[in-house]
């Protein structure tokens, strides 16, 4: 990795040769969904709209991200444990540093997305490690961390694009970029689904606001797979002004070879609404259920999240979110299996952020979260040391952050 460096800077030059500069994002709420980039989607208006402005061939944007938090548990491992990407206590982070690169070329497209901070680490925690051999190189989370997108993709007509890669996961209202939500830190659920897939869909845009999404991937947080199987995922969305909506399901074998509990299939369904009620105040919705029937029987869960955001000035958002994630681990008198998202049998969260936008493309935030959970999953002073490894033992079932975090981007 030592040429990612030198990667980066020759990607900026080239890019800068011919790009055309970025449209500046707009202060939007969130996305209805974590979908397709509209580089890769058209929806057709109709004869009596202005005409859309050409795509730009090629495009060029980076953001980084920072914070700083204090944890009240004070855990002197400086963990703020099962929290995503805001997890490192009294330290200043860089989480994340982003550079995107896009191309949209007679009906050619690309994206690719080079990331390098504490975040990428996190985000591949789950990739499967593979062993290599002589004649084949391994692979494992230190070969795919520094990457978050790379896809590429054919539009037949304006309303079907076809692409395949790595992409970010469609589930869920929060954006892998913090500019794109409302709070700093990401909910629960976010966290406990997956963040990335490896394969190839087909989006269709129908005539109006809607679009179907057809997809095969690996699986949940797998550039390379863990088995024999591979997961399917449709997804339908609604996207106007005001109201924006999403309706997926995930389905697949995400368990690895010779796992205890099988190959069984597991279901995921996943909706949520963004309402802008008034030019200054929107709220979201966010549902999540499903279930796995494995060698110990169901397991399944459920979890919710809203959130509610209000502009009292030009330049200043306040935004509240709360949600609650439920798990049943299935077990019979052949033993148990292991959980799909927690070791405990509940989580739940409530953050308030402030968020100070002096310039369009800037974010300021402090935030406020409370953690919770149905067991001790966080940590605190003094830590126990667990006596068969070198980790440390959760010793909390609480905690509480401030953190201030501040990102930026072209």
């Amino acid at each position: 990795m030592r040429r990612l460096p030198a990667l980066l800077a020759a990607s900026m030059w080239l890019a800068s040769r011919g790009a055309q500069a970025q449209a500046p994002e707009p202060q939007a709420p969130i996305p209805a969904s974590r979908p397709p980039e509209a580089v890769e989607t058209s929806v057709e208006t109709s004869s009596s709209a202005p005409p859309e402005s050409p795509r730009p061939a090629f495009s060029l944007g980076a953001y980084v991200e920072a914070y700083y938090q204090w944890n009240f548990n004070r855990p002197a491992n400086q963990i703020t444990n099962y929290r995503g990407f805001d997890n490192r206590h009294n330290t200043f982070t860089l989480a994340n540093a982003v550079l995107e690169a896009q191309a949209d070329y007679e009906n050619v497209i690309a994206r690719l997305a080079l990331q390098v901070g504490s975040t990428p680490s996190t985000y591949y925690l789950s990739e499967p490690r593979r062993a290599g051999s002589p004649g084949a190189n391994a692979s494992d989370l230190e070969l795919w961390k520094y990457l978050q997108q790379a896809y590429v993709g054919y539009r037949f007509v304006d309303a079907l694009t076809v692409t395949a890669g790595l992409f970010l996961s469609p589930i869920g209202p929060e954006a892998m970029a913090i500019r794109n939500n409302w709070n700093w830190s990401r909910s629960d659920l976010f966290f406990g689904c997956p963040f990335y897939h490896t394969g190839a869909r087909a989006t269709y845009a129908i005539r109006g606001a809607w679009a179907f999404t057809l997809a095969a991937y690996n699986g949940w947080n797998s550039v390379v797979d863990n088995n024999d199987q591979k997961s399917i995922s449709g997804q339908l969305t609604y996207t106007t002004p005001r109201v924006s909506s999403s309706l997926l399901y995930f389905g697949g074998g995400e368990r690895e070879h010779g796992a205890p509990e099988g190959t069984p299939w597991r279901h995921l369904f996943d909706g949520h609404v963004t309402w802008n009620a008034l030019a200054w105040l929107a709220f979201i919705a966010h549902a999540d259920a499903g279930f796995e029937d494995n060698r110990f029987g169901a397991s399944r869960w459920a979890a919710g999240a809203l959130y509610a955001r209000v502009q009292p000035l030009k330049q200043l958002f306040l935004a509240a979110r709360g949600d609650f994630f439920r798990e049943h681990v299935a077990s019979n008198e052949s033993g148990r299996a292991r959980p799909i998202f927690w070791p405990v049998p509940w989580v739940s969260s409530a953050t308030a952020t402030l968020d100070y936008r002096p310039h369009e493309r800037i974010s300021i935030r402090a935030e406020y979260r409370h953690d919770h959970a149905g067991g001790k999953l966080y940590f605190g002073d003094p830590l126990q040391r667990n006596p068969s490894s070198v980790t440390d033992l959760p010793n909390r079932r609480a905690q509480n952050t401030v953190t201030l975090g501040a990102t930026a981007w072209f």
